[in-house]
């Protein structure tokens, strides 16, 4: 009720008045970031009666369970807090709509990411900033942190270097790993076009997309995209220097570096259109857009050229690439952006949560495709028949979709034979629901107490 109040009080704000909304989640950061001075800590779990527990949880008790890892390493998630414990790890490459902002300045988004992981999905988020830009070294580097997490996400790494660490990492290490920028942004996406497609009665067969952006997080959106039936001859991507396909000499120079691309270049683009962003956009049903931070980088003019119908995902962080308002204007029925303070947040935010919640619930030991098509569907069906042009996506505050996916998750992942531990869809979801509840729980009786102080604003 309070969310459907909300979009109707915007609906009746002036031009000016939504841009100034869309600029104070910016203004209240830098008030507030050094107020909390970082957005996580480390707290207990265990309990301390007296000084006496210190010989239980450090010397001389803990060589116990020290030894009984020894004799059985898989004992490590029995004995401690690897078992639900992810390393989120970046070299500050790719931040966002900001580029290569180096790892110091690259921190505060990778300490939002563990925020998100412990609220949202009850998982203990480690941000781990690298000063390299060296693809072996990340990959040697995340391969030595393997014995104390039980999953790593990798964020915010340029392309294309982001598909080789995550495929090599994918292939050595032990523990999974996830390319939250590659994955997490293809899962909500595709459980959004499933649900916009749906809304504005096309089939995925039958649809053609415009991918604007040709970067890590489009191009596997694409795949996923493709994967779940959408016809890719029909499809367009857009790279800095125009549309993809087998004129792109460029790319096939280059084909070893740019494997992926050049992939595309043959499947994409059937007809032969050569141009730009406004070529690719002329009839098309979707575009999806993961470019450059706006706005401006989409102009109205070019929405209006596309099919009836029209279905706009302007995904770009911080600013979309083209406001919610003037691709409504210019004839799109769906409009979706990667903000939470606009309708239909197509974010990784709600994928990576839950996803990872599964995942380690049920100890697998990658994260795959298909894991990602249970997540997907789950958050498309969960909307159910509240389904609308301003509601194709659960929302974040939408709890029990975390659960949910968490659950699908897990029982792809034993129907792949990649779980180590089997659990029922109930018991995964309850399990989930009750670690979830636990984090969220936990963090407003420390705002209650004042163990988290007031924030100075609002």
């Amino acid at each position: 009720m309070a969310q459907t109040d909300a979009k109707e009080k915007d609906s009746q704000l002036t031009v000016d008045e939504l841009l100034a909304k869309a600029k104070k989640p910016s203004a209240d950061a830098m008030v507030l970031h050094p107020f909390y001075r970082g957005k996580i800590e480390t707290a207990l779990k265990c309990t301390v009666r007296d000084f006496n527990d210190f010989a239980i949880w450090y010397t001389p008790g803990v060589a116990a369970p020290c030894r009984d890892i020894q004799a059985d390493p898989e004992k490590v998630y029995e004995h401690t807090n690897k078992w639900n414990t992810v390393a989120v790890v970046s070299d500050g490459t790719r931040v966002l709509g900001l580029g290569d902002i180096g790892p110091k300045a690259g921190l505060p988004v990778m300490e939002g990411k563990a925020l998100l992981y412990k609220y949202l999905g009850g998982v203990d988020g480690v941000p781990i900033m690298l000063d390299t830009k060296d693809p072996d070294a990340i990959i040697n580097t995340v391969l030595m942190l393997q014995p104390g997490f039980g999953g790593v996400n990798l964020e915010d790494i340029s392309n294309p270097k982001c598909f080789y660490i995550l495929d090599t990492l994918r292939e050595k290490a032990e523990i999974p790993i996830w390319h939250d920028d590659q994955q997490g942004t293809a899962t909500v996406t595709l459980a959004g076009l499933i649900n916009a497609v749906k809304l504005v009665g096309k089939k995925m067969s039958e649809i053609s997309i415009a991918f604007v952006g040709c970067g890590a997080s489009n191009v596997a959106c694409s795949r996923l995209i493709f994967g779940w039936g959408a016809d890719p001859s029909r499809c367009f991507m857009i790279d800095t220097k125009g549309i993809l396909g087998k004129h792109r000499q460029d790319i096939e120079q280059r084909k070893h570096e740019y494997v992926d691309k050049w992939k595309l270049c043959n499947i994409t683009n059937a007809e032969g259109r050569q141009g730009n962003i406004p070529e690719a956009m002329k009839g098309v049903d979707v575009v999806i857009a993961l470019s450059k931070s706006g706005p401006g980088v989409l102009l109205p003019e070019w929405i209006s050229t596309m099919a009836k119908d029209a279905i706009v995902f302007a995904c770009a962080n911080p600013v979309p690439e083209i406001w919610p308002w003037e691709a409504k204007a210019a004839g799109a029925v769906v409009v979706a952006t990667g903000r939470s303070d606009f309708p239909n947040q197509v974010n990784n935010s709600l994928g990576f949560p839950g996803i990872f919640r599964g995942t380690l619930d049920v100890r697998a030991k990658t994260i795959t495709d298909e894991m990602c098509f249970a997540a997907a569907k789950a958050l498309a069906d969960h909307v159910g028949d509240s389904l609308s042009a301003e509601h194709i996506l659960p929302t974040m505050d939408d709890w029990e979709i975390f659960p949910r996916e968490a659950a699908a998750v897990a029982m792809k992942a034993q129907e792949q034979g990649i779980a180590r531990i089997q659990m029922s869809y109930d018991q995964v979801y309850e399990n989930a629901k009750k670690i979830i509840f636990r984090s969220r729980n936990l963090t407003q009786l420390m705002m209650r107490e004042g163990y988290i102080p007031e924030a100075p604003i609002t």
